[in-house]
C-alpha cells in the first residue's frame, strides 16, 4: 500500500468517529499571520466540513488590534493576558475584529469551497456580558481589584443562531465581542469565547490555535512538551509558573469547555501548516490535548 493510501487509511476511523460532530476551532496567532498558513487552516476547515465534520470558528486578532492603536498613538496594556480596552480601543477592537478581520476569514474559507458566514458576539444577543474586574494579587499575596475597561465577562450564550446557520450547511465565523443587558458592547477575549461557546454548543471538541508547541515544562522546548494534561493538575500548572500570560485564558477556556460537556480540547501550534487534520485526522496528534 502507497504512503498516501496509509494516510487515509489511518483517517479513516477518525472520519467515522466525528462525522456530523460540531467541532470549535479557535483561529489566532500566526496561522492568521503568514500567507501560507492562512491557506493550509482554510483547506483543513474547509475539508473536514465536506467530510461531514461541523466546524465553527471563533477567531482573535489581537496583534492586528495592537497595529490599528499604534496607528493613532495608543500604547496597548495588558493584565492577565486581557486586553485593557477604554472606549477608543473598544471601538478599534470591533472595527477590526468584527469587520476587517471577519470578513476577510469568511471571504477566504468560501475562496476555498466553503460557504462561511460571518457574527459577532452582538448579532442576536449571541454573546450577554457584563463588565470584568479581575482580581489581581501581588508578591506578599493582597489582591487588587483592577479596572480594565470595557473588558466583559461572558453571562449568556444564545446558540441559536450559531446552530441554525450549522444546520443549514454554512461555517459560522465568529468575532469576540459581546452586549451588556444595558446594551454596553464589550470587548472579550477570543480564547475565552471559544470556550463557552464550545461549552453551550455540548461541543465534540474545542482546538486552540497557537504560536507554541503546545503546553511544555519548559518555554518553547519541545522535548518537554505535555501530550496530555488532565484537567486537574491544570491549577498546578500555573502555580508553578509553566502555565503563564496568554496562555492562561487559552487554558481557562479549555476547563470552560471540559466542565461544560466537551469531549477533549486540544492546544496545538497552528504554524505547523495542516495542524488542525495532524490533531483530527492521526494517531499520534500534535500539541497538548486536556481531558477530564
Amino acid at each position: 500500500m502507497s504512503m498516501t493510501a496509509d494516510v487515509l487509511i489511518e483517517a479513516l476511523p477518525y472520519i467515522r468517529r466525528f462525522s456530523n460532530r460540531r467541532i470549535v476551532i479557535k483561529y489566532g496567532g500566526a496561522a492568521m499571520e503568514r500567507e501560507s498558513l492562512i491557506h493550509s487552516v482554510m483547506e483543513d476547515i474547509v475539508l473536514i466540513k465536506y467530510v461531514g465534520m461541523r466546524p465553527i470558528v471563533i477567531h482573535g486578532g489581537g496583534p492586528k488590534v495592537s497595529e490599528w492603536m499604534d496607528k493613532v498613538g495608543k500604547e496597548p496594556e495588558f493584565v492577565e493576558g486581557l486586553r485593557v480596552t477604554d472606549s477608543e480601543t473598544l471601538e478599534i477592537a470591533e472595527m477590526v475584529l468584527a469587520g476587517n478581520i471577519n470578513k476577510g476569514i469568511v471571504a477566504s474559507i468560501n475562496q476555498h469551497g466553503g460557504q462561511a458566514i460571518g457574527l459577532c458576539g452582538k448579532d442576536a444577543n449571541i454573546i450577554v456580558a457584563e463588565k470584568h474586574t479581575p482580581n489581581i494579587s501581588d508578591d506578599e499575596g493582597n489582591e487588587t481589584v483592577v479596572d480594565i475597561g470595557y473588558v466583559g465577562n461572558i453571562i449568556g450564550v444564545n446558540t441559536r443562531p450559531i446552530i441554525t446557520l450549522d444546520e443549514a450547511g454554512y461555517i459560522p465565523v465568529i468575532a469576540p465581542n459581546g452586549i451588556g443587558v444595558d446594551g454596553q458592547t464589550y470587548n472579550i477575549n477570543a480564547d475565552t469565547l471559544a470556550g463557552e461557546i464550545a461549552s453551550a454548543l455540548q461541543a465534540e471538541k474545542l482546538i486552540i490555535l497557537t504560536d507554541i508547541f503546545g503546553i511544555c515544562k519548559e518555554t518553547e522546548d519541545p522535548s518537554t512538551l505535555l501530550p496530555t494534561v488532565l484537567v486537574r493538575d491544570i491549577d498546578g500548572l500555573i502555580e508553578s509558573g509553566v502555565i503563564t500570560g496568554g496562555m492562561i485564558p487559552k487554558i481557562g477556556a479549555c476547563k470552560t469547555a471540559l466542565h461544560g460537556g466537551v469531549s477533549k480540547a486540544h492546544i496545538i501550534d497552528g504554524r505547523i501548516p495542516h495542524s488542525i487534520l495532524l490533531e483530527l485526522l492521526t494517531e499520534e496528534g500534535i500539541g497538548t490535548e486536556i481531558i477530564r
